[in-house]
């Protein structure tokens, strides 16, 4: 009788340990998004154009299209607004351009504007930074800790400004500014 239990309890043990591998316990179905890239290229040139005219036009070392957004490495970019805009690498998603690692924009005639992170708008063509930056032009030097650059209107607006500003009529004649806005 001893024998018979000892094989019962056996086989009960094999059988619960069996059920219990082989059912998943969570009932949620897990998903895994696997994007992958769709696209990837090496030293392109990009033009953005509508039927009446062309946008602008970007230059990228390396990228990858991967869904709806596109990753490059050491961008240029310019456009009627916009003379120069450099970054280490930048993320096209929709309207909108991230850029991060020595952002560099330079106006046609004006300033050049440098910080680390920054998202430029292509619809409004507004450049926005998300981190302090350092405007140039000549001898003349603002800093700040954020901007909003109106590219269409060539307007800046700031935050956090500390600004060493020289006149462009004569050097001699010098202004310097300190403020919050």
């Amino acid at each position: 009788m001893g024998l018979k239990l000892e094989l019962f309890l056996v086989t009960l043990i094999i059988l619960t340990s069996i059920i219990t591998m082989s059912i998943k316990l969570n009932s949620q179905k897990i998903v895994e998004k696997n994007i992958q890239k769709e696209l990837e290229f090496s030293n392109t040139t990009f033009t953005e154009a509508t039927i009446s005219n062309r946008e602008g036009i970007a230059f990228a070392a390396h990228g990858v299209r991967a869904g709806t957004v596109l990753k490059v490495d050491h961008l240029r970019y310019h456009n009627k607004n916009i003379y120069q805009l450099f970054a280490d690498s930048g993320i096209y998603k929709g309207d909108s351009l991230y850029l991060d690692g020595n952002v560099t924009m330079h106006q046609r005639e004006g300033f050049s504007y440098r910080t680390e992170h920054a998202r430029y708008d292509k619809k409004s063509t507004i450049l926005y930074t998300t981190s302090s930056f350092v405007a140039t032009k000549g001898k003349s030097v603002i800093y700040g800790k954020g901007m909003t650059y109106y590219a269409d209107r060539q307007v800046l607006q700031a935050t956090g400004v500390n600004a060493t500003l020289y006149a462009e009529e004569n050097n001699i004649s010098k202004a310097k500014t300190k403020g919050t806005d």
